[in-house]
């Protein structure tokens, strides 16, 4: 059975909810920002037409039932403040990969861990994944803190995992188990 999208998620300041074409705007803001992406393999945007492909390029994949894409909107005004997703789906094995986003306006208030908590749940719940994977720049210290607070357990390093920006990347690979997710953690 694919990834299938679930209702909105509410958290105390957050709405997660699958993505649409609306949210690109306020997406250009999250990843036109070279400090967001300094640690992420994909450029920064530069226009509405990087959103635009991006937002065609997911919304193909999201079609195939391996990924599906959030946005993260603060609950006191609906702007976007990150977005976060599960993808390369392995039915088989229940397994997907994690990742997320965060616009640097909201940097260390503990959203990024709020919304991806949030989602977490859902994806051992109601979406029936087993395990989940996230791969980390190891320079991304905030990237690897989150996650460890979470719960993922560091599984190894992936070396020159990733080529982004002119640059190869080694990644720190981490993965959660659904049987020891601690929602209340």
């Amino acid at each position: 059975m694919p990834l299938t999208p679930p209702a909105p998620i509410d958290t105390p300041r957050l709405v997660v909810r699958q993505i649409a074409e609306a949210d690109l705007p306020g997406l250009m803001a999250v990843n036109g920002d070279d400090a967001v992406t300094q640690f992420l393999p994909y450029a920064t945007w530069r226009s509405i037409d990087d959103a635009t492909a991006w937002y065609q390029r997911i919304t193909g994949i999201q079609a195939t039932g391996n990924a599906v894409q959030f946005v993260i909107l603060s609950r006191d005004d609906a702007s976007v403040v990150g977005a976060c997703l599960l993808f390369n789906f392995n039915e088989g094995s229940a397994r997907a990969e994690l990742g997320y986003v965060l616009g640097r306006a909201h940097w260390g208030r503990g959203l990024a861990r709020e919304a991806v908590a949030a989602l977490v749940g859902v994806a051992f719940g109601p979406m029936g994944v087993r395990r989940l994977e996230a791969e980390v720049n190891p320079l991304n210290r905030s990237s690897v803190r989150l996650l460890q607070s979470l719960g993922f357990t560091r599984e190894g390093l992936l070396r020159q995992r990733w080529v982004g920006k002119g640059r190869t990347y080694d990644v720190e690979l981490h993965g959660l188990l659904s049987a020891e997710w601690q929602p209340a953690r």
